[in-house]
């Protein structure tokens, strides 16, 4: 059965007190008290370090079963060598590999630099390395990524385009796989809007498609509260 994943980029924010964590919580009781709301979160951690089976099982404790956690792939795949076929990338992939044995990994996240412009030929060679058993999805931060071929290409190997939207750019809405990963970064989201968002969620899902929503707010509780309120939407 499809489900709705929301959560946001990040979970350790003291920021978020008291509008959702309580005034009084510690700062390693903030997942748990997360979990309870939410049932996912996006990891920024693995961008610059391999993580350790005692770091995974330091996030898998307090949550509950079908909580999940997306993760950033590392720079050194995305931003050192750029997608360039390596040994490093089936390396980082043993690292989280046991989120993936107790069911709480969700898709993995390759986030592009700005600068790196289309190349077929790189994303073609490093799509075929990927394991079949993990989602993945591409965020693309250059427009000439943008075009059907790229997008027929991740269909081919199941990998969503990473749907991200910000001040600055939005990329088209254009389902490649068979789930869905929204980043919504705006500094601001109106009731109409998040209603907006809920009811594509929600579309999605009755067509069987699982869908990741993840929003971005560290100075505030913003984010999170939008994420339950989608999460809550029926």
């Amino acid at each position: 059965m499809a489900q709705l994943i929301c959560g946001t980029s990040g979970f350790s924010y003291a920021s978020w007190k008291p509008d959702f964590y309580p005034a009084d919580a510690k700062s390693k009781q903030f997942l748990e008290h997360y979990a309870k709301r939410l049932n996912g979160v996006e990891i920024n951690y693995t961008f610059r370090r391999l993580p350790s089976a005692s770091t995974l099982e330091g996030w898998v404790e307090p949550t509950g079963p079908g909580f999940v956690f997306v993760l950033k792939a590392h720079m050194r795949i995305t931003h050192i060598l750029r997608l360039k076929r390596s040994e490093f990338t089936g390396v980082f992939f043993k690292a989280i590999d046991p989120l993936r044995v107790q069911k709480r990994l969700g898709p993995v996240l390759f986030q592009l630099p700005p600068n790196m412009v289309c190349d077929l030929e790189t994303l073609k060679g490093f799509l075929e390395d990927l394991p079949r058993d993990v989602r993945c999805a591409i965020e693309f931060r250059h427009k000439s990524w943008l075009g059907d071929e790229v997008c027929e290409l991740l269909g081919t190997h199941n990998v969503a385009l990473c749907l991200a939207e910000s001040d600055k750019l939005r990329i088209p809405e254009r389902v490649t796989a068979d789930f869905v990963y929204f980043r919504l970064r705006k500094a601001e989201y109106s009731p109409e809007e998040r209603k907006e968002i809920a009811e594509k969620a929600r579309g999605l899902v009755s067509e069987g498609k699982d869908v990741y929503v993840f929003f971005k707010h560290e100075e505030t509780a913003a984010g999170a509260l939008y994420a339950e309120e989608i999460l809550n939407t029926q």
